[in-house]
């Protein structure tokens, strides 16, 4: 089996620099997108990534605890049954290095590293209308031309580290959970201060407390979390999915966001409140994002969502034995589910270890990082090393960061200027032949990944097909359609809870400056699969083609 250090292509040695399609970042997305199009349609494909290696996200996010919240049996590629039964999972949640090798066992499987640059980071990417090209500049200076345009550069890919005062005076080490160094860190004896309680700071902290002296958590906003009860797979289990997986496959087409269990069809509100004890309690037990599904009215009507929110607070402050603490870490102040879920393996019971602090920044807002620690209003606090678990520039972030130019030279910066604006999650307006994967607007972070992925993919790769069998050379999305799209995806967040989680990222909150407007689809991905398999039935409907 490969693993990650398999030597890159080497840029020196591949002077052609006009392709087909280029397609920016090697994880899930662009792995599969350059199999898509190499593969099934025949085309000259450049993949640049900027990582030295594949794997986008499990590439980068090597923290401690980093671990997929989505059951191994269904975050992979189902493309390709063989694949599916040529590859075992060790565990219900894989790990990052598991996740990792997984993909290079792809890369290697379909070829694929040929056709990718690694090391190799956008700066700019221009179109030109003349030509109908793509001009694609990287930092060391090399430019790329193609018709197509692919972004496969994930959701969760560009690191959010917050601008608190002094950080470059601070005498010690500091890190982000999503840059982390490959030789790890070594907390033995030392003081670590983790600012940040979100779905990455969940994992980390139990990790870290193992072998920090002290681990002190600076939290500004309570989070529920679910046990994952993480366990090896059974043989059974292993032989269950070789012998299924067409069936694993359809499940995942089925279900709302692409999980492999179909929500309850029961409602909270409508049932007795013995029962709906007893049926929480069973999924608290069984874990995971499955208890999402206990009741189908959770994520749509607050009153249901209460009683779920209710039943974690209480589980909490039972877990958790200092009254203090469990005080604080209960304070949630949205409802469940309405910012990202997460799941973990101790994290609550971490707060009883006698080496775990907590730090209520609302009571004490950080005012800066010293030459010796973090000072809040209230107190400094002397640290060896400060983790930064505070998140990601999400969905929009990493796409901006390429400087993208369209047509007369509309930079997409100016064109999200108010929020991200795309017909299907797929295309912007005044970008033609531009195809964001997972793009705001698209279902994407509501769902699981791989599944959304594959959709988007097969999407982009048929439509491509589709010009090249009319002879046609362009596809944009219509502005009119696009303010559209941006009306129902605001129309289907308003039917749940998501928008009462006002400090979300799903939002784009946690950047300062940066617009409120829910990004991802909250339709499910049954009903946006359906809806783009229309548009493509109808000609391609709401984009113009020439």
């Amino acid at each position: 089996m490969a693993n990650e250090t398999t030597a890159q292509v080497n840029p020196s040695k591949d002077h052609k620099s006009e392709f087909d399609a280029l397609v920016v970042g090697a994880g899930f997305a662009g792995l599969y997108q350059l199999h898509c199009l190499r593969d099934r349609l025949g085309l000259s494909v450049k993949v640049l990534e900027a990582g030295g290696g594949v794997g986008g996200t499990w590439y980068w996010n090597r923290y401690p605890g980093a671990r997929c919240d989505s059951e191994s049996h269904v975050y992979w590629y189902t493309f390709s049954p063989e694949l599916m039964r040529e590859w075992e999972w060790s565990e219900r949640y894989p790990g990052q290095a598991e996740i990792l090798r997984y993909l290079n066992f792809v890369a290697d499987r379909f070829d694929l590293r040929k056709d990718i640059q690694l090391d190799t980071r956008v700066v700019a990417a221009t179109y030109d209308a003349a030509a109908n090209r793509w001009r694609v500049r990287t930092e060391a200076g090399q430019t790329f031309t193609a018709k197509f345009l692919i972004t496969a550069v994930g959701c969760l890919s560009t690191a959010n580290v917050p601008n608190i005062p002094g950080l470059e005076d601070f005498a010690g080490e500091w890190y982000h959970t999503g840059q982390w160094p490959h030789e790890g860190v070594d907390f033995t004896g030392k003081r670590v201060g983790m600012i940040g309680t979100g779905s990455t700071g969940i994992q980390a902290a139990p990790v870290i407390a193992a072998s920090a002296e002290h681990l002190t958590v600076f939290q500004r906003t309570a989070n529920y979390s679910v046990p994952a009860r993480n366990a090896p797979l059974t043989a059974e289990f292993l032989r269950y999915v070789k012998d299924n997986t067409g069936e694993i496959r359809a499940i995942t087409h089925e279900t709302l966001n692409g999980m492999g269990f179909r929500i309850e069809e029961r409602l909270a509100v409508e049932t007795h409140p013995d029962d709906r004890e007893s049926l929480y309690e069973a999924a608290w037990e069984r874990g995971g994002l499955q208890f999402r599904a206990v009741f189908q009215d959770m994520l749509t009507d607050k009153k249901a969502n209460d009683t779920a929110a209710d039943f974690i607070k209480r589980k909490i402050r039972s877990i958790v034995t200092d009254p203090e603490k469990a005080a604080i870490l209960s304070d949630i102040d949205h409802p469940y589910a309405a910012k990202r879920p997460p799941i973990d393996t101790d994290y609550f019971e971490t707060y009883n270890r006698p080496n775990v602090s907590l730090v209520d920044l609302r009571q004490a807002p950080i005012e800066r990082i010293s030459r010796v620690g973090i000072r809040t209003t209230e107190a400094e606090y002397p640290v060896d090393v400060i983790v930064f678990a505070t998140g990601f520039d999400a969905m929009t972030g990493p796409t901006l960061r390429m400087n993208i130019s369209g047509r007369d030279g509309l930079t997409l910066k100016d064109a999200w200027g108010a929020g991200p604006v795309t017909y299907l999650g797929l295309q912007v307006a005044g970008f033609p032949n531009l195809f964001t994967i997972t793009g705001p607007g698209s279902p994407s972070v509501l769902t699981n990944m791989p599944v959304a992925i594959e959709q988007h993919v097969d999407w982009i790769t048929d439509c491509i097909k589709y010009l090249n069998q009319k002879g046609l050379d362009r596809v944009e999305a219509r502005a009119d359609a696009a303010d559209r799209w941006v009306a129902e995806v605001n129309e289907m967040a308003n039917k749940t809870v998501f928008p009462l989680a006002t400090h979300s990222w799903y939002l784009g909150a946690n950047i300062p400056g940066k617009p409120r407007v829910f990004m991802p689809y909250a339709g499910g991905m049954v009903r946006y699969r359906q809806i783009c398999a229309e548009v493509a039935a109808g000609g391609y409907e709401g984009f113009t083609l020439s």
